[in-house]
């Protein structure tokens, strides 16, 4: 929340006028503000003054100025102002609704001392506390005052909390003390809660926060217990004052301080749980903060001043326009303000519980507010304003709001209905319902004023569609419940809630009535019915019949006229009902008799008289009669007491018509005695509360008038003994005890112990009254008798007694209780079961047997459902986790849903059990597809088929009979029609039925009985086509069995089986038939293949001859070989093609070998000429003896191939002597070298090729080698062992190379690497000579350079003297010592060299610490580049002043472009400020960056400037001695040091009160600088300085001059600066436009806004000040002499008289501010000050006398 500034409501006075109270009205319309004068303003809301009334001294002879107004408040109606007075007194004056009214005093309390402060908390009386220390309140009611608490300290505050409940008041002594009118339950304590360290003016109750502050700058959060849990700390804020008065927001989330010209504001921030500083807002010359008053709707807060300000301020978080129609302000997290922009009313939304409003929308018609919090549902009536807050569990915005009914909200969740009465913070009711219609919801809260009954809220709802609940909302129980045999579309309560109509689908009209419980059907066929507001009569309609019933109590009864139409609306304005009845075109009014409605209209109204004459004109009937008990009932309540009389007389009840006879007659006598109507006189009042049966009442009444004995006779006559004694013992009536000995002995003796123990437990007698009550059976009285006494509670005896006796007498619940309050939880635990106590019983397991909740729960849903209690039963079962039995519950409750619900979480196995109950329960109430649903879950869709064909839906059993049943019992609906079809020869229809029912194979079946194959191929075709080649293929079956070979084959075919239909027709010995099919089907190889198997068929010359004609025998030879029919085709090769025996021979050769039948095979093939297969044959199953014998005899030449398959065999077997054994004997010895090579068993190969194919052997040493480098790690391993092999054999060269080929390709190890590497360097050096020791040298140490053995490569470059490479192997590896050493020792010329190479590694490294001691300034640039400043100078500090300030130049030249100028002048100002020219621009970077810094105007700034004005002291001093002195950067440098010299000058007077005067004067003295400094921050400073000091018309010219400057910064020219006002002066017109505002837009508009109020004031002037030279007073040279005047060292002005000189020549200072500035830095001890003088001391040289100076 944030304060925004509205409106000045009072203009403050130029002195002290003080505003010294103010209150808000409660219902927001009026504000009361109370003056120095002592009168009492008063505004309206929106601060126009309407009003106003001068208060009054206790005693007008001390007069009118005797006396302060110290407190002031509205009462919570807002009609009366409790003022609160010094001189001992409070005033309470009436002002009335309306303004102008006559201000009247209603109330005065006179007190003892002077009241201190004062408030009226809302629904309670006036609290005020007093000087001597006393918290009291006034009751404007009684006009008394009573002390609350007393202290012995002033009262100097009061606050009460949100709710006005509680009150805090804060003493003098800094005590807080609490105290609580009610307890609201917080369990907080009460009296002293805190001790401040000063007094709390400032006091604040806000939510669970108490806030107080003082004079102390400190601003203290307590808690709900005084313990300190926040604190605001302002006492080194120079600018704060003492905190005076503090508010708190409506809603306790927000709280403002006042203090010195500034208002502090704190919100509670609730995620953070702690309050949190806002915005300040500060106005300047407001002055201190006198009171303040929060409206309270929360939107506004005004503020009274010291000066007799009064200022309003608008708080608001933030706004929203809601549908164009309404605004929103949000004043708080839990306040919203909704305005309706119309009409301009306002409505306040408030969470009473502190919540955050997230969300307000506005429904219904646009009258209803619906705002919602994370806990909480706020609702309201925007024509009523009647607001409610209820608590509401986040829902997801699932929720549906039903604005029927205006006093009620219905909102529908979840199943949930739950209702809110409009003005109530609780939900009125919540039922489970799952119809939301409005016509089947009907809810009466109080329309109809009963005598007797102040609050009647009942509400009738459906539990399902054939049940109706009738609830009463004020107690929370159900009235009654109405079952029906059909479903219910209307429903709607009496306006008095005891009758009920409702009508059934079938348009019966019932009326129930609640207190009898009975149920009547009043009308059949009834389309409209109606009650007639204000009565009980009800019009309905039945067909073309209106119906009235006049009596209700009286249903059959009803008065009928017949109408055309319908009626349509019932209207009844001005004492005439009307029927409206729509017939046809035109509408017609039927007016009732209003003479019936009358009576009830008369006992509504209260005129009885007329329902009296009314009645007198009835006959006496039932009807009348009932009407004549209500007017008596009424009559009596009204005092009327002769109508009751006549009533009663009517009625025939003698008794009561003859006793208010004599009422009568007394009440006669009294009105001749007393006056009046004689009804008030006590007896008769006695008399008629005796009829009422209000005892107590009539009693009260003789007591007050102490007639006692009239009391006890009273008793007494109504055999009421025990009130008699009450009576008697109460006044002390001297037959007291006599009358209760009496009384007791007759109890005794007539045998009613029960109320003879009643007596003593009275008398105080309680083991006597346990005796008796015990003796009356009576143990429950007992203990309830010892349970209220701990001392009975001790005695185990009485106790047990008790307990048995309970028990005996099966009072369970009341002996568990007994047990439980003993501690024997066993015991009570036990007793709670016999007693059916489940619920006491579950209690106390939770606390004390958990683990027995669970059985306790299924046992009292066990007892619920013996009772038939099945609703109730249900939720106990799901807590037990018994959920078989929580849906038997719902299912006997009918609480369907419900059992859907559980059924539905249920595993399936159990679940399905339960839906056929559950569709039967759908079934019947005709929601049909429900039922289906849960028919088939519970797997018995045979129902729901059942189910909708006797309900003649023969679509929806299909399509669920076809889903849900086997295919054949689906058909049965359709197949008997369609079979009697068939039986008629109608297929084409009896296809239909089947294809209908999906089964397309009955209709199948049907065509095939009939033989109309083609309509079954058809249908088979549509509905099978994958069966349908099968089904071709049984039609020829069954047509080939029949001899009918033409249609099978054509079925055959139209199946794709031509070859069966060859196969046919061969069969049949057709062969022709079949080679045509085989030719059309199958193509030339197919008709190939018949041609032969009917040549086979033929045998012999004919096989041949029919082969011939056909040019297939070689063909038909072919194939027969090939099929294995070799006897067929060496036949047919002998009788017509010998030339193809061979190839016979071979393939019959094949088909033995194939066979196993190898020595028959060879046979084959040697007859064949293949003997080389023969071989092959034998090799291939490794019979070699065989094959080398088949080869020998019948082919030499495979003799070689059969050796190299043994080799190879012999190979496989790991054979390897034999297999080479074989090779060579077959002479193949490269095949030797192969099996070697792919064995990897490379020495053997190369042993063979070396032996048999030396050629080869390099190719194959090549191979060898490329393999082992391929396999990594095992790769060196061999490469190793075949150089050491080589070497072993003085090959050299190749062991030599073998080690070379060991590189990092095939291992990572560097240890075998180094060895390698260097045994080969070792082999090169002994045995190959020095060139090749050179060569292996220079190939071996790069590459142990590159696996980093620097080492090892620098000694073999060393020894073999290649010097150079050693040094930069060594340098490589980092050994700078052994590079050193060598080239130090071996050669010296690459000292230099190595030592450069040092310096450029250090470098690279960063080692700039290492780098130092070879090179300083390499060092120190490495740390500039490094960003390492501090190191740097650090290390530049010890190469000398030179050095140091190139790099503090450097530096501060960073820090200039990183924006960090505090840093480069603290660097200049620890390091000096030469006079480098080179660092020129530096120092005026920092002098310009430092003028234009913000916020530098503070007492706080000295140190900054300080530090400036040393440094340019430094530079100038350093200029002086330089060869520049006294040139032009001299000069400008001088200039900058004065300069900075007023700024520090203004800084240290700030920090004192009483320099301001100087700090002005210094401020204005910079604006003959502005060619300098920035123009726009000069003025403004100046400008503020001059309006403190009170110098308002330079104020304003300064002022205005910066309104300029800002607006010549914006255009970015100041062509249209207008000078005229500084003609004169020595301020600067020439000046720079400064490049950006220097000044905040807020304090610019705070500017414009002064300058313009200012400019309306003739009083300022639009000058400057002069002094004695006619002179501007900050101008150095005078107008008219031109002569120039030195400026003053400490105040900047010209020094005109009292001139002080000091010994540096042009420097001086005017005595008066020397002297002024000396007594206040004596006078504060500033040590700002102080530095100021020592630096005048070093910059102007001392003064003469350094003491006062008064000359």
């Amino acid at each position: 929340m944030q304060l925004k500034y509205l409106k000045t409501l009072l203009t403050p006075q130029d002195g002290a006028a003080k505003i010294t109270a103010l209150a808000w009205a409660p219902n927001n319309n009026k504000l009361a503000v109370c003056t120095v004068e002592r009168v009492v303003l008063l505004y309206d809301e929106h601060g126009e003054r309407k009003d106003k009334f001068a208060t009054k001294p206790a005693d007008s002879k001390y007069g009118k100025k005797s006396y302060t107004v110290k407190g002031l408040a509205f009462s919570p109606d807002s009609s009366k102002i409790a003022v609160g007075q010094t001189d001992n007194i409070i005033y309470v004056y009436k002002i009335g609704e309306d303004w102008g009214e006559k201000k009247v005093i209603c109330n005065k309390f006179v007190q003892q001392s002077a009241v201190t402060c004062l408030i009226w908390p809302p629904d309670n009386s006036i609290v005020f506390g007093l000087a001597d220390g006393k918290v009291r309140v006034a009751n404007v009611k009684t006009n008394k005052s009573s002390t609350v608490y007393g202290t012995e300290s002033y009262v100097v505050s009061l606050a009460h909390n949100v709710s006005g409940k509680g009150i805090l008041s804060g003493h003098a002594d800094g005590s807080i003390v609490r105290y609580f009118f009610e307890d609201e339950g917080t369990g907080e304590s009460q009296g002293k809660i805190a001790n401040h360290s000063c007094p709390p003016y400032a006091l604040s109750w806000a939510g669970n926060s108490i806030v107080a502050a003082g004079c102390d700058k400190r601003i203290i959060v307590y808690g709900k217990e005084g313990r300190i849990v926040q604190q605001f700390d302002f006492t080194r804020d120079p600018e704060e004052h003492e905190f005076t008065v503090a508010a708190n927001s409506p809603s306790g989330q927000s709280v403002v301080v006042g203090s010195y010209n500034r208002l502090r504001v704190f919100n509670w921030g609730p995620r953070r749980g702690m309050w949190e500083e806002a915005k300040m807002k500060e106005i300047p010359n407001l002055y201190t903060i006198t009171a303040l008053s929060w409206k309270k709707d929360g939107s506004r807060l005004v503020a009274g001043t010291l000066c007799g300000g009064v200022e309003l301020f608008d708080c608001c978080l933030r706004r929203a326009i809601y549908k164009n129609k309404f605004e929103m302000t949000y004043v708080g997290l839990s306040q919203v303000i909704v305005k309706n922009l119309s009409s301009g009313t306002r409505v306040v939304l408030k969470s009473h519980y502190g919540y955050e409003i997230d969300e307000v929308k506005i429904l219904g018609k646009d009258r209803y507010l619906v705002g919602h919090t994370s806990d909480t549902l706020l609702l309201g009536d925007l024509v009523t304003n009647k607001l409610s807050e209820v608590p509401w569990q986040n829902t997801g915005g699932n929720e549906k709001f039903f604005f029927e009914n205006e006093n009620v909200c219905m909102i529908f969740n979840a199943g949930e209905l739950s209702l809110v009465e409009y003005g109530s913070n609780e939900i009125l009711g919540s039922v489970r319902t799952e119809f939301m219609n409005p016509h089947l919801i009907s809810v009466r809260l109080n329309e109809r004023k009963q005598l007797g009954v102040d609050d009647n809220k009942k509400m009738a709802y459906l539990v399902d569609l054939k049940t109706i609940s009738i609830m009463d909302l004020v107690m929370g129980f159900n009235l009654a419940t109405v079952t029906h045999d059909s479903k219910i579309d209307w429903l709607e309560l009496n306006e008095t809630g005891r009758k009920l109509l409702f009508r059934d689908k079938r348009l019966r009209l019932q009326l129930y009535d609640i207190e009898t419980q009975t149920k009547t059907t009043i009308l059949n066929y009834s389309t409209y019915v109606q009650w007639v507001p204000q009565s009980d009569v009800v019009v309905g309609q039945n067909r073309g019949n209106l119906c009235v019933w006049y009596n209700i109590d009286s249903p059959e009864r009803v008065t009928m006229f017949p109408i055309k139409g319908d009626i349509v609306d019932l209207d009844r304005t001005d004492g005439k009902t009307d029927v409206i009845v729509n017939e046809g075109v035109t509408s017609i009014s039927y007016t009732l008799d209003e003479g019936l409605i009358e009576f009830g209209t008369a006992t509504d109204d209260g005129d009885y008289s007329r329902a009296v004459a009314f009645l007198e004109t009835l006959e006496m009937s039932s009807e009348t009669e009932a009407m004549w008990k209500t007017l008596s009932k009424l009559s009596l309540e009204a005092k009327q007491l002769h109508i009751a009389e006549r009533c009663y007389a009517a009625l025939g009840d003698v008794s009561k018509a003859r006793y208010l006879r004599n009422v009568n007659k007394i009440a006669e006598e009294a009105k001749k005695d007393t006056g009046g109507d004689g009804t008030n006189y006590y007896v008769v009042r006695a008399k008629l509360s005796t009829l009422d049966k209000q005892f107590k009442e009539a009693e009260a009444i003789y007591l007050e008038q102490n007639n006692i004995d009239e009391a006890m006779e009273m008793y007494q006559l109504l055999h009421k003994w025990d009130e008699s004694i009450a009576v008697a013992e109460a006044k002390g009536h001297p037959e007291l005890e006599n009358l209760r000995r009496n009384y007791y002995q007759w109890l005794m003796d007539s045998g009613q112990e029960e109320k003879a123990g009643e007596m003593k437990e009275n008398e105080g007698d309680y083991h006597a009254a346990i005796n008796l009550y015990m003796k009356a059976g009576m143990p429950s009285r007992a203990a309830r008798l010892a349970t209220s006494r701990d001392e009975l509670m001790n005695n185990q005896d009485i106790i047990q007694r008790i307990a048995a006796a309970l028990i005996k007498g099966e009072f369970y619940e009341r002996a568990g209780d007994l047990f439980e309050k003993i501690g024997n939880n066993q015991r009570a635990l036990e007793c709670y079961r016999r007693g059916k106590a489940y619920r006491r019983a579950v209690e106390l397991a939770r606390n004390v047997y958990p683990q027995d909740v669970v059985k306790l729960e299924e046992e009292w849903g066990d007892y619920l459902m013996s009772q038939k209690q099945m609703d109730a039963a249900i939720n106990h079962f799901i807590e037990a986790g018994c959920s078989i039995k929580a849906i038997e519950a719902a299912i006997q409750s009918r609480q369907w849903n419900k059992a859907v619900q559980i059924v539905e979480l249920q595993d399936p196995s159990v679940a399905s059990r339960y839906y056929h109950k559950i569709a039967k329960h759908y079934a019947s109430i005709a929601n049909y597809e429900t039922a289906e649903k849960y028919y088939v879950r519970a797997d018995m869709p045979r129902e729901a088929i059942d189910m909708y064909t006797a309900n003649g839906r023969w679509e929806a059993a299909h399509r669920l009979a076809v889903t849900c049943m086997k295919q054949e019992d689906v058909a049965v609906l359709y197949i008997t029609q369609a079979q009697q079809m068939e039986a008629q020869g109608k297929f084409r229809e009896a296809e239909r039925l089947y294809i209908t029912v999906e089964e397309p194979d009955l209709a199948i079946t049907m065509y095939k009985k009939q033989r109309q194959y083609d309509h079954m191929v058809r249908l088979v075709k549509q509905y099978h086509p994958d069966l349908l080649q099968d089904t071709h293929l049984h039609l020829a079956k069954e047509l080939e069995a029949e001899n009918t070979l033409r249609p099978a084959e054509h079925h055959y075919t139209e199946a794709g089986d031509w070859k069966a239909a060859v196969n046919m027709y061969r069969a049949h010995d057709m062969w022709d038939e079949s080679y045509r099919i085989a030719k059309a089907h199958g193509g030339v190889t197919a008709a190939k293949q018949v041609a032969y198997l009917w040549a086979k068929s033929l045998g012999g010359d004919s096989a041949v001859k029919l082969l011939n004609r056909f040019g297939l025998l070689e063909a038909a030879i072919d194939y027969a070989a090939e099929n294995c029919a070799f006897e067929f085709a060496f036949d047919l090769a002998r009788s017509g093609m010998k030339n193809k025996m061979n190839d016979i021979y071979l393939k019959h050769a094949m088909y033995l070998e194939d066979e196993g039948k190898f020595k028959e095979a060879e046979a084959e093939f040697i007859k064949a000429g293949k003997p080389k297969e023969a071989v092959l044959m034998y090799v291939h199953n490794q019979d070699w003896d065989s094959a080398q014998h088949v080869a020998e005899e019948h082919d030499p030449d495979s003799v070689a191939d059969v050796l190299v398959g043994q080799a190879r065999f012999a190979f496989e077997q790991k054979e390897f002597q034999k297999a080479e054994a074989f090779l060579l004997r077959a002479q193949r010895p490269e095949l030797a070298v192969k099996y070697y090579k792919n064995a990897e068993m490379w020495q053997d190969a190369l042993r063979v090729c070396k032996e048999y194919i030396p050629h080869k052997l390099q190719q194959l040493q090549d191979e060898y080698d490329r393999e082992v480098l391929s396999r990594g790690t095992r790769g060196a391993d061999a490469l190793v062992n075949q150089a050491k092999e080589w070497e072993a054999s003085g090959e050299y060269a190749r062991a030599i190379e073998c080690y070379l080929k060991v590189t990092t390709k095939q291992t990572q190890d560097a240890g075998l690497l180094e060895q390698c590497w260097r045994k080969a360097t070792e082999l090169a050096t002994k045995f190959m000579g020095v060139d090749k020791a050179m060569e292996i040298t220079s190939i071996v140490c790069p590459r142990l350079i590159e696996i980093q053995r620097y080492n090892a490569a620098g000694d073999l470059y060393l020894s073999a003297d290649m010097i150079k490479e050693a040094i930069d192997t060594y340098m490589e590896g980092e050994e700078w010592d052994k590079a050193k050493r060598i080239a130090k020792e071996i050669e010296p010329r690459y000292e230099r060299y190595v030592d450069e190479k040092y310096k450029e590694f250090l470098k690279n490294q960063g080692k700039a610490e290492s780098l130092i001691g070879v090179d300083v300034i390499a060092a120190l640039d490495m740390y500039v580049d490094r960003g390492q400043w501090e190191k740097c100078i650090e290390t530049a500090e010890k190469q000398g002043y030179k050095v140091l300030h190139k790099y503090v130049a450097l530096y501060a030249t960073h820090l200039i472009k990183e924006n960090n100028i505090q840093k480069a002048l603290d660097l200049y100002v620890k390091h000096g400020a030469p006079a480098n020219q080179q660092n020129y621009n530096i120092y005026k970077r920092i002098c310009m960056e430092m003028f234009s810094a913000a916020e530098t105007d503070k007492a706080e700034a000295y140190r900054v400037w300080a530090d400036l004005r040393d440094m340019l002291l430094d530079l100038n001093e350093n200029l002086s001695k330089s060869p520049e002195a006294n040139s032009p950067q001299h000069e400008e440098f001088e200039t900058l040091l004065v300069i900075a010299h007023y700024y520090a000058g203004r800084s240290a007077c700030l920090g004192s009160s009483s320099l301001e005067t100087l700090s002005a004067k210094l401020s204005i003295s910079l604006l003959r600088h502005t060619d300098i400094i920035p123009a726009d921050k000069a003025f403004y400073e100046a400008g503020v300085a001059a309006k403190n000091e009170g110098w308002e018309n330079m104020a304003f010219v300064f002022l205005n001059r910066f309104l300029d400057l800002t607006e010549a910064i914006e255009e970015g020219s100041l062509d249209m600066l207008d000078n005229s006002d500084f003609q004169d002066t020595d301020i600067p017109f020439e000046i720079p436009l400064p490049d950006r505002q220097h000044v905040t837009e807020d304090k610019k508009e705070e500017i414009k806004d002064w300058v313009l109020a200012v400019s309306m004031d003739q009083k300022v002037e639009q000058i400057l000040d002069v002094d004695e030279r006619d002179t501007y007073v900050g101008s150095l040279t005078a107008i008219n002499t031109g002569i120039k005047s030195l400026p003053c060292v400490i105040s900047g002005y010209p020094v005109l008289r009292n001139k002080l000189e000091f010994k540096r020549p042009g420097k001086a200072a005017n005595k008066d501010d020397w002297n002024k500035f000396l007594m206040a830095t004596k006078m504060s001890h500033s040590s700002e000050c102080q530095d100021v003088l020592k630096f005048i001391g070093q910059w102007c040289g001392a003064t003469p006398n350094p003491s006062y100076s008064f000359q």
